[in-house]
């Protein structure tokens, strides 16, 4: 059994303190914004270049952020931060929701694209093949600081978190289906005349599917526990990814 014990802290000045986290998250707005805008110079989309794009990540990020915490503070924690109102506010302090993130960058996605007068799915269908990636690396990041940790198992790559018991890596399967969602996502990409959207719903659909799975490797948040029919939140958002997402590809088959 591996005994987990990375330093989170990558390096300290002083009083200062810069952790992997934060340089894996620079890292991978990069990596995204560089690949993105590579696409965007070889589809040639109309009203779409190089300085669109980076506008567009800028209303993304925002979006993001504030998606994330919303969905956090009021649907994982809200009995926490109704008692302490003014840690709503204190994203460093951790607490953060990848669907919540994933629809708020939606919404920042579909205003930008309605002021600029943009086709949003030529926009979406862009940013999303290279999203994988950062996803991939935020989980390795999730890793090194020992969180969303696994569920107890005796299976021989278990690892102590520090509570003395094995546990599933659930952070590096996590990060391992990123990875293969990034491999299908970049294949697809590369086939011609794909219907707008296709790519967005194909990874709302991939990911949610093989999310679902991986949360039964993963321990459940503490203050829910398990929601219905012992699947957890997580489980009951990535249904409603795959369902909504399986609504659109039979509907674009009628």
């Amino acid at each position: 059994m591996f005994v987990h014990n990375i330093d989170p802290i990558f390096l300290r000045i002083g009083a200062l303190e810069i952790r992997y986290y934060g340089l894996i998250f620079a890292l991978s707005f990069l990596l995204v914004l560089w690949i993105s805008i590579s696409i965007a110079e070889k589809k040639k989309k109309k009203g779409i270049d190089k300085n669109t794009i980076l506008d567009a990540a800028l209303w993304t990020i925002i979006g993001v952020i504030i998606g994330a915490r919303l969905v956090y503070v009021f649907v994982y924690n809200p009995m926490y931060y109704l008692k302490n109102l003014t840690e709503i506010f204190m994203i460093w302090r951790g607490g953060i929701a990848f669907h919540g993130g994933l629809l708020g960058g939606v919404v920042a996605l579909w205003l930008f694209a309605k002021k600029r007068k943009l086709n949003f799915y030529d926009l979406v269908d862009i940013f999303i093949v290279p999203l994988p990636l950062a996803l991939a690396l935020g989980r390795i990041a999730n890793f090194i600081n020992a969180e969303l940790v696994g569920r107890v198992t005796n299976v021989p790559w278990a690892v102590d978190f520090g509570d003395k018991v094995g546990r599933h890596p659930s952070q590096l399967y996590e990060s391992l289906k990123n990875f293969i969602l990034l491999f299908i996502m970049l294949y697809t990409n590369r086939i011609k005349k794909l219907k707008r959207g296709f790519l967005f719903w194909l990874f709302v659909l991939l990911y949610g599917s093989f999310r679902f799975i991986i949360e039964f490797f993963r321990e459940p948040d503490p203050q829910l526990g398990f929601i219905v029919f012992g699947l957890t939140m997580g489980q009951l958002f990535c249904l409603v990814m795959i369902i909504t997402a399986s609504y659109w590809f039979v509907k674009k088959r009628g």
